[in-house]
C-alpha cells in the first residue's frame, strides 16, 4: 500500500495534468495559492492595508506556507522515482533531486514560513522579498516559462555574445563623449565612469535627461549612440525570441508525435514515420456543447484531444474522453461510418488527422502503407475499428 501511495503521488506531483486527472485540478490551484500569497505580500506594504484582518491574513499566509511545505517534504519523498535517478540510493536521489533548480524554488518559497514560525511573525513580515519569492513556483506550473528558461540556457553563448557587444559599445560610446564634453561639462562627463551613467541610458533608448551632451561634437555622438542602440538591443530581444519559439514549437510536436504513437493502427511505424504522421496534424478548437462528429457521417478523421474533453454518445451508452485520448474511427483503405457522436462538454483543442492526407501519405510512402494496412487488418479481424472506436 505505501509503494502504490508513493507512486500515486508521484503520478500527481511531477507527471502534471497531462497523465492525472486529480493533478490537473492541483496545479490550478496551488498556482492560484501563489497568486494569492504573492499578492498578500504587495499589498501588505500599504499601511492601511490588513488592519480589519489581521488574523485572516495571518491564516492565508501561514496556510499557503503549510501547503508549500507539504509539497516540498512530498516532492522529495518521491525523487527516487524520477527515472534518472533511480539508479541512486533513495537519499541520494533526494539529495540529487534537492539541488535542481525547480526544487531550490520550492525551498525558497517554504522558507518564509519556516522563519515565520521560528521566530515572531510580526517581524518576519518585514522580510517581504523572500515572502515574494514564491511568485517563482510558476515556473512548475507553466510549460511556457520552463521554455523560455530553457530558450535562454540554450542560446546562452550568443546571449553573452550580444551582450559584450553591447558593453564594448556602451564603452566606447562613454570615451568619446569624455573626450568632446569633458572640458565643456566636468562636473557631469568629466570622467568615463561618469560618461557610461550617459550612455547607458542612452543606448538603452531611457534617456533620463539628467546628463546632456552641449556642443555640437556631442550632440553628433548623441544622435549616432542613439540609433545604435536600437540595433543593439534588438540582437538578444531576437535571438531569445527565435530560440523561445522553436522550443515551443519542439515541445508542441513532441506532444503530438507521443500522441499518434498511441494510436494503434501507427503502433508497428518507427519514429520516422510517427514523425511523417505527426506533421499532418491541424488544430481544431470546440466551444462547450459544440457537436464535433455525428453517427452515421463518414469516419475521415482521427482527433487526438490535446485540452479540454468530450462525450461520446453510442447505443451502448456515453463514455467521457480527457486529455491525451482520442476518438474518430478511420480505416486506411475503403470508407467506414462513424458509430458514435461525440460533443465537447467544455472548450476543446484537438490535433486532427484527416483521412485524406493520410491517405495521400501513404501513396507517397509504400512501406508506411504497408504498415498501417497491415494494422488496420489485424483491428478488423479481432472486431475493432483500425484507428480505435469512437469511444
Amino acid at each position: 500500500m505505501a509503494r502504490q501511495l508513493k507512486k500515486d503521488v508521484y503520478d500527481i506531483l511531477e507527471k502534471g495534468a497531462t497523465t492525472h486527472p486529480v493533478a490537473k485540478h492541483l496545479n490550478k490551484f496551488i498556482v492560484a495559492l501563489i497568486l494569492l500569497n504573492v499578492g498578500l505580500a504587495v499589498m501588505e506594504t500599504e499601511p492601511w492595508f490588513g488592519k480589519g484582518w489581521p488574523t485572516l491574513l495571518i491564516a492565508l499566509d501561514m496556510g499557503a506556507g503549510l501547503i508549500f511545505l507539504v509539497e516540498y517534504v512530498l516532492r522529495l519523498w518521491v525523487a527516487d522515482l524520477h527515472p534518472p535517478l533511480r539508479r541512486y540510493q533513495p537519499w541520494r536521489a533526494r539529495l540529487q533531486y534537492a539541488i535542481q533548480p525547480l526544487a531550490i524554488i520550492d525551498l525558497l518559497a517554504v522558507l518564509p514560513f519556516i522563519l515565520a514560525v521560528l521566530t515572531d511573525y510580526v517581524t518576519w513580515k518585514a522580510f517581504v522579498i523572500l515572502r515574494l519569492l514564491r511568485f517563482m513556483k510558476i515556473a512548475r506550473y507553466s510549460p511556457a516559462m520552463r521554455s523560455l528558461a530553457s530558450a535562454v540556457v540554450t542560446e546562452r553563448k550568443a546571449i553573452m555574445a550580444s551582450l559584450v557587444i553591447i558593453f564594448g559599445t556602451i564603452l566606447i560610446a562613454a570615451t568619446t563623449m569624455y573626450l568632446v564634453e569633458h572640458q565643456a561639462q566636468p562636473e557631469k562627463l568629466g570622467t568615463i565612469p561618469d560618461a557610461m551613467w550617459w550612455a547607458f541610458a542612452t543606448l538603452t533608448t531611457v534617456g533620463y535627461g539628467d546628463v546632456v551632451p552641449i556642443t555640437w561634437a556631442g550632440k553628433v555622438v548623441a544622435s549616432i549612440v542613439m540609433l545604435t542602440g536600437y540595433c543593439l538591443f534588438a540582437l538578444p530581444v531576437g535571438i531569445i525570441g527565435t530560440a523561445f519559439v522553436r522550443e515551443i514549437n519542439s515541445r508542441d510536436f513532441v506532444v503530438s508525435w507521443s500522441m499518434v504513437a498511441e494510436v494503434p493502427m501507427f503502433e508497428d511505424l518507427s519514429a520516422i514515420e510517427i514523425k511523417e504522421v505527426a506533421h499532418l496534424l491541424k488544430s481544431q478548437s470546440a466551444v462547450d456543447n459544440e457537436e464535433i462528429v455525428r453517427r452515421g457521417e463518414r469516419a475521415d478523421a482521427l482527433y487526438l484531444i490535446t485540452s479540454g474533453a468530450v462525450v461520446a454518445i453510442t447505443p451502448d451508452g456515453q463514455t467521457r474522453l480527457e486529455q491525451g485520448q482520442y476518438f474518430g474511427e478511420m480505416v486506411p483503405h475503403g470508407d467506414a461510418e462513424r458509430t458514435a457522436s461525440v460533443y465537447a462538454t467544455e472548450p476543446s483543442q484537438f490535433l486532427v488527422l484527416r483521412l485524406e492526407d493520410l491517405r495521400d501519405l501513404m501513396r507517397r510512402t509504400p512501406e508506411l502503407a504497408t504498415k498501417v494496412a497491415h494494422r488496420a487488418f489485424e483491428a478488423t479481424k479481432s472486431g475493432m475499428p483500425a484507428a480505435g472506436p469512437d469511444a
